[in-house]
């Protein structure tokens, strides 16, 4: 995320630049504007999980830096989704690092978790197997839910559930550039780059 704001696009509307196109997690008054919103992701996870029956959520968030622009987005989707559902959301700080996973593994029974989002399928796994390796049954005792449905997700056991990320093409970005040259005056658009789909297995 580079931080551009409504000023910084009259700056470049300013010194010439005919349109500016923005590729963020939000959308940027003045500019074309192609979206990638994060939240979709942890909304999908968590109604996943609600749909399942699950009321207590941990929301995994990355400690590693940099992260934060996508996990921060993915922790508000999961609130939203939880909202008015009775369901609580719990944010969980972890490394991606053994003991790091261990350490929130051993602590556990005090969380009153039924089940977790892991943000990614890479915490999930780390994480998935710190629970396993403290004892903790999944799914019976607690869910876990990834997101990007990598192939190694699919030969854990259980196997993992996860949130399957669309992207979409270049097509799109083609189309925009071309309205945009030649009606470089016309109304900035948004569009979504993004759709995101729970993907059930037997993790969760």
């Amino acid at each position: 995320e580079v931080g551009l704001t409504p000023q910084g696009v009259d700056i470049l509307k300013r010194s010439g630049a005919k349109a500016v196109i923005t590729l963020a997690p939000r959308r940027v008054a003045g500019a074309h504007s192609l979206v990638m919103d994060q939240s979709e992701v942890g909304g999908c996870a968590v109604a996943h999980l609600i749909q399942r029956g699950r009321r207590s959520i941990g929301v995994v968030m990355p400690s590693e830096p940099g992260l934060e622009h996508f996990a921060e987005p993915r922790f508000e989707g999961a609130r939203r989704a939880a909202a008015g559902t009775g369901a609580r959301i719990v944010p969980l700080a972890l490394a991606y690092d053994e003991k790091s996973a261990n350490d929130l593994a051993a602590g556990w029974a005090g969380l009153g978790l039924d089940a977790v989002y892991a943000y990614n399928d890479e915490y999930a796994m780390l994480l998935m197997r710190a629970l396993q390796d403290a004892g903790i049954d999944i799914p019976g005792r607690t869910a876990v839910v990834g997101a990007d449905d990598l192939l190694l997700g699919r030969l854990l056991r259980p196997r993992l559930s996860t949130v399957h990320i669309d992207m979409v093409t270049g097509q799109l970005l083609a189309e925009l550039v071309d309205r945009t040259v030649r009606d470089p005056n016309g109304e900035p658009e948004t569009r979504d780059l993004m759709g995101a789909r729970a993907v059930h297995r037997e993790s969760s």
